[in-house]
């Protein structure tokens, strides 16, 4: 008889978070040629396709859209009962760092679910910009930390990759401005120096008008009209539109950093709810 396989499971979630099969495979250790064997043998299983494929890679069909949160349920179901009949047992402090505007659900899914798997760790979450995160695991004042970097570095885990484009208010011209309002954030970070340097490039006359600790209050500047900012293209696009006079785009990767020193079964457990969250 048919049956879904958690593993073909786990490989479709994999790929259609990552947006190709080479990516999915990536994430979850194996080669492609597997990968896609696994996807045709779900397929296969399920009498549909579960792919659209295209030049850029793959994203769901509608038979797709319908199996990815019971993938979902029963591949966070399983690793939650695995970790208990494996008695858990986890006991200490992890301390984390977390970039609010690009890990609030995410976040909420992964307190939520490492809490209840494992009572007797203390976490100990920061949640900031993220400027200050690569000092603070140096220093070791933290454990592992999830934020924002224009590069990764080789140790770093890459939980998702995007872009920042030049936006405005889909109802407020302010490109004919001959000096340009900008929102940007309010301390010194990469995010910032990459808006500010971006418009002296492009030899663009501008003032900073808005500032915020957090690209949700840029975001909200920039719909409201009040300035263009710098703004991650995967992010809600109601109410916005790309700046038309500055097309530049820059790459930002959300990763998963780790201290030297922070090594042993909790940084291990965390680093894999952080996983999972992220790919589903």
């Amino acid at each position: 008889m048919s049956h879904l396989n958690s593993d073909h499971l786990r490989t479709f979630l994999a790929i259609q978070n990552a947006g190709s099969v080479t990516g999915g495979a990536e994430r979850i250790g194996r080669s492609q040629s597997a990968a896609s064997l696994q996807i045709r043998q779900l397929e296969e299983v399920v009498g549909q396709p579960l792919f659209r494929r295209h030049g850029r890679g793959v994203s769901l069909t509608l038979a797709g859209e319908k199996l990815r949160p019971v993938a979902r349920q029963v591949v966070q179901s399983l690793d939650a009962t695995l970790s208990e009949l494996r008695g858990g047992g986890l006991k200490g402090k992890l301390r984390i760092g977390m970039s609010d505007d690009h890990g609030r659900s995410e976040l909420a899914k992964i307190i939520a679910s490492f809490a209840t798997q494992h009572p007797d760790v203390e976490l100990e979450v920061h949640c900031a910009l993220g400027a200050g995160f690569s000092a603070a695991l140096q220093s070791g004042a933290l454990d592992l930390a999830v934020h924002e970097v224009p590069a990764p570095g080789p140790d770093d885990r890459v939980l998702r990759e995007d872009k920042l484009v030049w936006m405005c208010s889909q109802d407020h011209d302010l490109s004919a401005l001959a000096v340009l309002p900008v929102a940007v954030f309010d301390r010194d970070c990469w995010w910032r120096d990459c808006a500010l340097s971006g418009l002296n490039d492009a030899q663009r006359q501008y003032q900073i008008a808005f500032t915020s600790e957090s690209a949700t209050g840029v975001r909200a500047a920039v719909q409201a009209g009040i300035a263009v900012g710098l703004l991650s293209a995967a992010e809600d696009m109601t109410g916005l539109r790309a700046l038309p006079d500055i097309q530049a785009s820059y790459p930002t990767y959300l990763v998963l950093q780790k201290a030297s020193g922070a090594n042993g079964p909790i940084c291990d457990a965390m680093s894999e709810a952080i996983r999972t969250a992220f790919m589903t």
